[in-house]
């Protein structure tokens, strides 16, 4: 082999090493972005999130134990605090609260680092009515969709007629009758999945 030609080799084994080495990077990136994208849609998720009565808190003030702890949100939307005493809670996102409690505190420490956290809900539910196993109401998650709030109620019943299931929604005053494809949910379908709201009632026949 003469020299011209062993060149030519060395060059195409270093183009194909470095396109593969290019693709792994490239595999690897993608890896990394996906979960750090999953993270950022839960963050976003719990951060939209309207506490309500009876919902239970977990509040970390950073480098004050005393202050810190699990809290349950009052039926008047309230929550006691040391120092601060009764706190508005209710009608809040966890970050809108954090920021409040943080305002608050200013007065009594310095530069005071909060953070709010839902442990539990219980201040939203929706209903189940009719061929389920688990009649009546279901405490809400956020976001909880159909399928998921059909397996809390612990599925259906081997009677239901899943080909008429509907929900039932009150909307500014006004109650509304939306139609269910079930069986296409449960094949895949994202837009028959729906997402519900807090009153929901979703009726199996």
């Amino acid at each position: 082999m003469n020299v011209s030609n062993l060149l030519t080799l060395v060059l195409s084994v270093s183009s194909v090493l470095g396109h593969g080495a290019k693709q792994g990077f490239a595999s690897q990136a993608a890896a990394t972005q996906a979960p750090a994208a999953a993270a950022t849609s839960e963050a976003a998720a719990a951060d939209s999130y309207v506490i309500g009565a009876s919902d239970v808190l977990i509040i970390t003030v950073w480098k004050e134990p005393t202050l810190s702890g699990t809290i349950l949100v009052r039926p008047d939307g309230m929550i006691s605090l040391a120092l601060l005493g009764d706190v508005q809670a209710s009608g809040m996102t966890p970050l809108q609260l954090a920021g409040a409690i943080t305002t608050k505190l200013k007065k009594y420490i310095q530069d005071p680092n909060v953070s709010v956290v839902i442990s539990q809900i219980h201040s939203k539910v929706i209903y189940m009515l009719g061929e389920v196993v688990k009649r009546g109401p279901v405490e809400m998650t956020p976001g909880m969709t159909l399928l998921e709030a059909v397996a809390s109620a612990g599925g259906l019943t081997d009677f239901a007629n899943s080909k008429k299931m509907y929900i039932l929604r009150n909307d500014s005053g006004t109650q509304q009758k939306i139609p269910v494809n079930y069986k296409q949910a449960l094949k895949g379908e994202g837009t028959l999945n729906l997402v519900l709201k807090p009153g929901d009632t979703i009726v199996v026949p």
